[in-house]
């Protein structure tokens, strides 16, 4: 308990010194800051497996000993790690969603940061619910492993059939119970998720709206993400952790990925084989008792997503260099008319 407590305080702290200090005044995030955000959360990441390994390999707190099985500190590191790139990767998908939803109610740059850090707030609590209530379903029910990775494969299924017209902000559910009670401004309010009067709540800002949006939004990704990472352990400290590094980096890495997503287009690609690698493994591999060490799925998800982002990046240059061959040869018009075409 003493573990959990001071890793949520540690978490809470950052947070705090995030809002209150580092982004106090409301400000529009440049690529540069939100590569160094970006940069400071994955270097805690990493830097926190280095405590799992510790903590694990000398059992702190009585880390790494459950039901009878001891788990050492290389193992607990790998897996922390494993889980960890899974969370990031698959919240590259969350990334695109978020980015329509801010396009969608209009949200200033500025105030983004803003809903992304209370969604955060709001992804700590959800999150943390459905990996107790994950772990528990999985130590008690071992038939729950065979559920999530067929949940997997039709969530891999899913993601190669969607496209962005799939996406409509405005009739999500809680919102639209949201607006039976409270109507919602035609502009920005500033920073306010509320329109008071006389102490009183009488209506609901489009930046609120946005936040509900995105909260629920995370929680329909957490169904896809967090039986992924039940597939490499069920260890629920090392299933928090490594959901929270993900989600608490998600925020900057939305900043600094948000203006380029159309050049990651096959990215989703490798994220349905990782989703589907990780449902095969669970609904194959676990009852035939053929566990590949962690480091091999490890390295198996670091090279789809890997392949996914070169092939991407390769296939746009193709692309635009194809299109500036295809004008220069067939068009043969002066600089000045091609711009105006």
């Amino acid at each position: 308990m003493i573990v959990w407590i001071g890793f949520l305080v540690m978490i809470f702290t950052f947070l705090a010194l995030d809002l209150g200090v580092f982004n106090k005044e409301a400000h529009k995030i440049t690529t540069k800051e939100a590569l160094r955000w970006t940069t400071l959360w994955v270097s805690l990441s990493l830097l926190f497996s280095v405590f799992i390994y510790f903590a694990y390999e000398n059992h702190w707190f009585d880390l790494g000993i459950r039901h009878g099985r001891v788990t050492g500190g290389m193992e607990a590191a790998l897996t922390y790690l494993t889980g960890y790139v899974i969370e990031e990767s698959l919240s590259m998908d969350n990334i695109f969603v978020i980015a329509v939803i801010f396009s969608y109610f209009q949200i200033p740059q500025k105030y983004q940061h803003r809903v992304l850090f209370w969604g955060i707030l709001g992804a700590l609590f959800f999150r943390g619910i459905m990996i107790a209530a994950g772990a528990y379903l999985v130590e008690q029910f071992e038939f729950i492993i065979y559920l999530f990775g067929a949940i997997l494969l039709w969530t891999a299924y899913k993601m190669l059939q969607s496209n962005s017209d799939d996406i409509h902000p405005d009739e999500n559910p809680v919102v639209l119970q949201l607006r039976k009670f409270l109507p919602v401004t035609k502009s920005i309010k500033g920073e306010q998720f509320f329109v008071r009067k006389g102490g009183k709540i009488v209506a609901m800002t489009p930046l609120f709206v946005a936040l509900i949006v995105v909260e629920t939004t995370d929680i329909m990704f957490a169904f896809d993400s967090i039986p992924a990472i039940f597939a490499i352990t069920t260890d629920p400290f090392i299933v928090f952790t490594s959901n929270i590094f993900a989600i608490l980096g998600l925020r900057s890495l939305y900043f600094v990925l948000a203006s380029i997503l159309d050049r990651f287009a096959y990215v989703k690609y490798s994220l349905a084989a990782i989703l589907a690698f990780v449902g095969l493994k669970m609904l194959v591999l676990h009852p035939l008792h053929l566990d590949p060490p962690v480091w091999v799925s490890l390295v198996v998800i670091v090279v789809l997503l890997g392949g996914g982002v070169l092939y991407s990046w390769f296939h746009k240059r193709k692309e635009e260099k194809k299109r500036g061959v295809t004008t220069n040869d067939e068009t043969k018009l002066p600089e000045p008319v091609d711009k105006a075409v």
